[in-house]
């Protein structure tokens, strides 16, 4: 089963068509670069693919199970349990500590305690921030943030991981070290990763590159 298949998906807001006809697909553990201008439809394509908006026609599926015929609580199921998100504001809840924002997914999805303890504290290791465990977002540097939002994309398993500009806000090192946590743990988990990004350098880690312009996936 891929981990994301699009068929013949179209979306429009208002008479502007944002989404053309677009068909896509992604295998368990493929990594694949999204790129394109502004305005040309990236954003709108990883909301669809997140179930956030729903597509006018065709259709979404994301291990196999197609969102836009999904009941609200359906669709809320399958993004908590399979979508994980990398934004490049990293989104982090300020008031939880690093442990704790790795931690909330695992929550959300019912994860015994023990699990979910063995889980983030492996992933605190392997995104070289065990030490920061107890600290909050506001002390820690842009880095550190993007790789505890990785590890929080992580913490559930998910199937799929839909990353937004994840180095755009980052120096050249943390960026660096972002993607090759990213490749590495997408590895690891044989999770598929569904890369928006603006950097070509950016896409060394993705098995294909996808241009979009104007609504379609050029590439």
């Amino acid at each position: 089963t891929p981990a994301l298949e699009l068929k013949d998906v179209s979306k429009s807001y208002g008479d502007y068509r944002v989404l053309k006809s677009l068909s896509l697909q992604i295998a368990s553990g493929e990594r694949v670069a999204l790129m394109g201008p502004s305005g040309s439809g990236k954003s709108t394509l990883l909301n669809c693919c997140s179930g956030i908006d729903f597509v006018d026609s065709g259709e979404v599926r994301v291990v196999g199970k197609v969102l836009n015929s999904m009941s609200q609580k359906e669709l809320e199921t399958v993004r908590k349990s399979q979508v994980g998100y990398v934004f490049q504001q990293f989104n982090l809840l300020p008031t939880l500590t690093a442990f704790e924002n790795i931690e909330l997914p695992a929550q959300l999805i019912g994860l015994p305690k023990d699990e979910r303890l063995e889980r983030v504290n492996q992933l605190l290791k392997q995104v070289g921030l065990e030490q920061k465990s107890n600290q909050l977002p506001g002390t820690m540097s842009g880095g550190e943030k993007q790789r505890i939002a990785v590890a929080r994309a992580l913490v559930h398993k998910p199937g799929l991981i839909l990353a937004d500009e994840p180095t755009g806000s980052l120096d050249s090192k943390s960026g660096e070290q972002v993607l090759q946590i990213l490749e590495d743990l997408s590895q690891e988990n044989q999770t598929a990763l569904l890369l928006v990004t603006h950097d070509q350098a950016s896409t060394r880690i993705c098995h294909r590159v996808l241009s979009m312009k104007d609504g379609a996936i050029a590439s």
